[in-house]
């Protein structure tokens, strides 16, 4: 099992910027992929970033690339996003996930974090 716990979420203005980390417990979390969703209500969960084990490899949706990065920490169980730039478009709950040791697929989401960007 592994619990994920989402912080760094909060109003800011656009054009502002966000860090949002998510920490990871186990001692798994550098044999797993990692990525960032978000979901406006209404609205299905949409993929923001992933980022591969070894932090070598990162995808982003066309809608924030330039603008967001993803990074992880191993050593310190945690995954990041960096968010700048931000537009009104950007609010949403953001949700980090970790994908299964076994397939390619996210097996365990965090609680989320609200992201509110004021125009």
């Amino acid at each position: 099992q592994v619990q994920l716990v989402e912080s760094g979420g909060g109003l800011v203005q656009a054009g502002g910027s966000l860090r949002l980390s998510c920490a990871a417990s186990g001692r798994t979390f550098r044999m797993r992929g990692m990525g960032w969703f978000r979901q406006v209500p209404g609205k299905e969960r949409e993929s923001v970033a992933a980022i591969s084990r070894s932090g070598d490899s990162t995808d982003y949706a066309d809608s924030v690339k330039g603008r967001f990065t993803i990074s992880r920490d191993n050593a310190k169980n945690t995954v990041y996003l960096q968010m700048n730039s931000l537009k009104s478009e950007d609010t949403a709950v953001y949700y980090c996930a970790a994908k299964g040791l076994t397939r390619n697929l996210y097996d365990y989401w965090g609680q989320g974090t609200q992201v509110t960007v004021s125009s």
